[in-house]
């Protein structure tokens, strides 16, 4: 490990580290503009000047390596004149835009011309313009400022795998853009906002909005995909403006999908402000007592047995915790937060969770996806994939529809052919499997909402097995989930009872009544005369079915709890109050269980997560020391092709479909335009 002096400070760095970050592990700040930890070194914009003693002129930081005995001083006044000689450079083509940037006081170059630059400026001629470019509807672009850093680029092609961006011309011609003016089709382009050091690349929905000083910032957890993103939700007065990602290395680094973060208009259309009953075929608005009263009169004299409950993709694990309480007060067990119908073991939380975790991904060096696109069910953990792709030539096979995965994955089959296959040792990704230190299959939900899905788990976890993916150091089984609240109701047993129904069972009319907690992608057309309660924040389907309505909280308007695919639970906070009369979901159920005389045992949020472990937010993978699988015969697998768990990534739940950003989003990216005539 190399030492060497920064400053007169004596540090040690891993062998190969670059002299930048030496800098930093001795506490010394380093401006820069191209250099970003997690993108190639571009070392271009040479703000990261310093001088290495016994060099004829200074060096650039960002791509020098660190050697032994080096002597590097960044305050000399070679270093000082040399940066204030990038910023003049800078800053001769770059408009005075600050006052109507809405980069303003986020801004980099703002920051860094205060901090590094000179005090006047000495060009006087004509600036340069660029003509914007047209990057889709979620970012802004004004050229013109654009400092060449190329991180948008490098993150395009190097994180998000969509090499669609690129410096055309050169000299004062260089431009970046697309090289075909287009929307730029990637489930994480937001993230270019976050990585542009200047104004050039800015939100769309949130240009001209505010500004960041006018804002309250609170944590939260994306519930876009089931990855669980740690995100920061920005508000003014009663209204979301924006999300940014927040970082976590163990979830999403720093990334967030586009859908989690452009999602916000959603969030304030649609919504269920006030409780609705239906009364003569129509719902009509109700008071909270007549709304209970409803549901009081329907459950009176209605036999255990014949009262259901569903927990939706977004629910909360308070809110489903309050539910499950309140159907065991009223004696039912016809419990399930498996609305897609998904077959999953739920003996063991190894049989549910992404057993390697999200982290973990980092070590594998093969793996096998099965009935799953990550790109668009999970993209920040798709993004983990092609990281690892990248740095070890991955090798990656897919049984399943074809998918543009950003990363090579050699296609097998569509359907379970290729899984026989495989167990009978036939195949050759057999022998990749087995080469592997730190084998990884993955088994998605479109490969488990079939009829035959406990089959497929069996099988998926027999190739793990085989493959010697499972072990008490490394356990190679996932499951990915597509719905943020799926795994918090397994964990919380959200499950059928002994000779309870399953979500199946009650969709199909086997209860007299069923209570959705913001159920709305379900099949409802089966429930015949089913009285129908609803309970969620936005007038979909579910609430159309509904003969009671009961305005809930959206994931933004309530401090709760979520549990991510590898089974972390992970707690968001309450950014602004629900609208109307809309109130916490877990509130509502306890309000609901004194009407009826069963009394639910809290007052309190910090009452209810008294009565599971699962909230004191403790996170242990499961380690693979029992081999033993589910409980579904591998061999009852049907020929039938493996469909997509999600149709369209940009719309599938309430939100989504409430956002005019998202629908622009979809009609953009949906084909290429058709060329106008004259006439038109």
């Amino acid at each position: 490990m190399p030492k060497l002096s920064v400053d007169g400070i004596e540090v040690e760095v891993p062998a190969g580290a670059t002299v930048l970050q030496a800098c930093e592990a001795a506490g010394v700040e380093i401006p820069r503009f191209c250099y970003h930890e997690r993108l190639s070194v571009a070392g271009n914009c040479r703000m990261c000047l310093v001088e290495l003693e016994k060099a004829p002129k200074p060096i650039a930081s960002c791509a020098y390596p660190a050697a032994d005995n080096m002597v590097i001083k960044t305050t000399t006044p070679m270093v000082k004149a040399a940066r204030h000689g990038v910023m003049e450079f800078l800053l001769i083509n770059h408009p005075l835009d600050c006052p109507i940037c809405d980069q303003g006081g986020e801004c980099d170059l703002q920051d860094q011309a205060v901090a590094y630059g000179m005090v006047h400026g000495r060009f006087v001629e004509n600036k340069r313009a660029v003509t914007d470019k047209y990057m889709g509807p979620l970012i802004k672009t004004v050229m013109t400022r654009c400092i060449h850093c190329t991180r948008c680029v490098r993150f395009a092609q190097e994180v998000a795998g969509v090499p669609d961006l690129g410096g055309l011309g050169r000299g004062e011609d260089m431009q970046i853009g697309t090289y075909v003016e287009q929307a730029i089709a990637s489930e994480l382009s937001g993230n270019l906002i976050d990585l542009c050091p200047v104004g050039a690349l800015t939100s769309g929905p949130y240009a001209f909005v505010a500004r960041p000083w006018e804002l309250k910032k609170t944590d939260g957890i994306d519930i876009a995909d089931a990855v669980g993103a740690n995100i920061r939700i920005d508000t003014r007065g009663p209204e979301v403006l924006r999300i940014l990602p927040r970082q976590n290395e163990a979830v999403n680094e720093e990334w967030v999908g586009d859908k989690g973060r452009f999602w916000v208009d959603g969030l304030m259309r649609r919504r269920l402000d006030r409780p609705w009953v239906r009364k003569d075929g129509k719902l009509v608005p109700a008071s909270w007592a007549e709304a209970f009263a409803a549901i009081a009169a329907r459950l009176k004299g209605l036999a255990p047995e014949r009262i259901g409950a569903l927990a939706g993709d977004h629910a909360d694990a308070e809110s489903i915790q309050a539910l499950g309480d309140l159907m065991a007060a009223l004696g039912s067990c016809n419990v399930d937060c498996r609305v897609d119908g998904a077959a999953l073991d739920v003996s063991r939380p190894e049989f549910w969770r992404f057993n390697t975790t999200i982290a973990g991904i980092d070590q594998a060096d093969a793996v096998l996806l099965i009935g799953t696109d990550p790109r668009r069910e999970a993209p920040v953990l798709n993004a983990r994939i092609r990281k690892r792709w990248l740095a070890n030539a991955l090798p990656v096979g897919l049984v399943g529809p074809a998918a543009d995965l950003t990363y090579p994955a050699e296609r097998f089959a569509e359907g379970p052919s290729a899984l026989r296959a495989i167990l009978g040792g036939g195949h050759h990704f057999v022998r990749t499997l087995a080469a592997a230190k730190h084998p990884m299959v993955v088994v998605g939900q479109g490969a488990l909402r079939r009829a035959d899905g406990a089959a497929v788990l069996a099988a998926a976890w027999a190739i793990a097995r085989n493959a010697n993916a499972i072990r008490a150091d490394w356990h190679g089984f996932n499951v990915l989930h597509t719905a943020a609240g799926r795994v918090g109701g397994l964990e919380l047993g959200f499950v059928p009872g002994a000779g309870g129904h399953d979500a199946r069972t009650m969709l199909s009319g086997a209860v007299e009544l069923l209570w959705l907690l913001g159920v709305d992608d379900a099949d409802l057309s089966g429930l015949g005369n089913a009285f129908v309660v609803y309970q969620g924040s936005h007038g979909d389907a579910g609430a159309a079915r509904a003969d009671v309505v009961l305005p809930g909280a959206a994931y933004t308007e309530k401090q709760a709890t979520w549990v991510n695919t590898e089974g972390r639970p992970q707690r968001g906070f309450q950014a602004l109050f629900p609208p109307g009369e809309a109130r916490e979901d877990f509130r509502i159920l306890r309000a609901f269980s004194a009407v009826v005389g069963r009394v639910l045992p809290y007052d309190t949020i910090d009452g209810l997560r008294a009565r599971h472990p699962l909230f004191g937010l403790g996170f242990a993978p499961v380690r693979g020391e029992r081999t033993e699988g589910p409980a579904g015969d591998a061999s009852a697998m049907e020929e039938a092709a493996f469909l997509p768990a999600i149709a369209t990534y940009h719309v599938t739940d309430p939100i989504s479909r409430a956002s005019p950003t998202m629908a622009q989003c979809v009609r953009d990216l949906a084909g290429p335009k058709p060329t106008a005539l004259a006439a038109e």
